[in-house]
């Protein structure tokens, strides 16, 4: 349900996230043992819009345990950095990159609050900053976010991000009638047990604390930040099965059924920092 934010967001939403490290890297979802043989967990979409990252730098802020960070280190980036609040989610990640013979140089993470990130990693800039999907929902400020990591962003380098469409948190279970107030600027504070990658999970710490970004906002807070916004793509693919509609297919995404209006499930912008000129 809508609410004011609570004091105690942050230790709530911590708590959450810590309890859910285990269960994720045990589950099916993230597939930790293919993963580790060589799977490459990263979209094909990002693939393709991030480009060729060999020898560039890329943070990534809320990484949890890492996978999709390492993914850069395996495309050649020439050092990564993955950002978490979560300690447990942090230490899997720093064994993960040990397990694939990375050390510090190659694939570090630290421990900090996504807004705490110009104080926490090792640099001033990166090449790239990147957020993966899933992550601004769980930030109250998302001027403050795009302050904060545009601020992490080298000149001449870019941040990209990958995130599911906020209208589809707007939408009943078909993914047909609007339920939910797309402009609302509440929290929406939730009990539900489980988790996403494992349904039936048992867990104790159920409460979460999460906030709506129109896409709108989160553009202009971009470029109000002064980066220039390169692209904004909206996709009809999603990475779970968000609507009881949805159709799975063989290339792992889910997607409407043939003839069905579609609504964007995903969104993916690109905002680049100019080089400095000479001179």
């Amino acid at each position: 349900m809508y609410s004011p934010t609570p004091d105690d967001w942050h230790a709530t939403n911590r708590a959450r996230w810590d309890e859910r490290v285990p269960i994720h890297v045990a589950s099916e979802f993230y597939e930790l043992d293919a993963f580790l043989a060589g799977k490459d967990v990263l979209r094909a979409f990002e693939l393709a819009e991030v480009g060729d990252v060999a020898g560039k730098t890329l943070l990534h802020l809320q990484c949890h345990f890492g996978l999709d960070t390492l993914s850069w280190a395996r495309h050649g980036a020439a050092q990564v950095v993955g950002l978490d609040f979560s300690e447990p989610a942090v230490e899997t990640a720093r064994g993960l990159a040990g397990s694939l013979g990375l050390g510090p140089d190659r694939a570090a993470f630290v421990v900090a609050d996504v807004y705490d990130a110009p104080a926490a990693v090792p640099d001033s800039a990166y090449d790239i900053v990147y957020t993966g999907i899933g992550a601004l929902g769980w930030l109250p400020d998302i001027d403050r976010w795009a302050e904060t990591a545009a601020s992490l962003v080298a000149p001449g380098g870019f941040l990209y991000l990958a995130e599911f469409h906020p209208l589809t948190d707007s939408m009943d279970a078909t993914g047909s009638v609007v339920t939910d107030d797309y402009f609302s600027r509440d929290a929406w504070v939730d009990e539900t047990p489980g988790t996403y990658a494992d349904l039936d999970a048992p867990t104790v710490h159920n409460r979460s604390v999460e906030w709506q970004h129109p896409v709108g906002r989160v553009v202009t807070a971009l470029a109000a930040a002064g980066l220039r916004i390169e692209f904004l793509h909206e996709h009809d693919v999603s990475l779970v099965q968000r609507f009881d509609t949805l159709e799975r297919h063989a290339d792992g995404h889910y997607r409407f059924p043939a003839g069905r209006p579609r609504i964007p499930l995903m969104y993916s912008v690109k905002a680049s920092r100019p080089a400095e000129r000479q001179g």
